[in-house]
């Protein structure tokens, strides 16, 4: 990728690579991965980075909703299933207080 490329995506919140002493940009394996995707995402499927961004986000929140799954169990399992799908489905739909149709 292009330098200003990557510093456009650092600049908007995209990527958060670590930095040397000299400020240099030093990109881990995770940093690689998150290229990979918003490259996929932008070229391939055609997604401005506004919806990369959101696309990020909800990916993040997956990923630790299922770091959360792994603690519970029986009820608070479903209790807590319930309410992450309930407000990624109100992300989804336009935020809270949306009145639109449901999926």
């Amino acid at each position: 990728m292009h330098p200003q490329t990557l510093r456009k995506y650092e600049r908007i919140g995209l990527l958060r690579p670590s930095r040397t002493v000299g400020m240099l940009r030093l990109y881990s394996e995770e940093d690689l991965a998150r290229l990979r995707l918003i490259k996929y995402l932008v070229g391939d499927l055609g997604l401005n980075l506004a919806g990369v961004q959101i696309v990020l986000g909800l990916f993040n929140r997956l990923l630790k909703i299922r770091l959360r799954i792994d603690r519970l169990e029986g009820a608070a399992l479903r209790e807590f299933l319930e309410e992450q799908i309930d407000d990624l489905l109100g992300q989804l739909q336009g935020g809270p207080g949306h009145r639109g149709k449901t999926w």
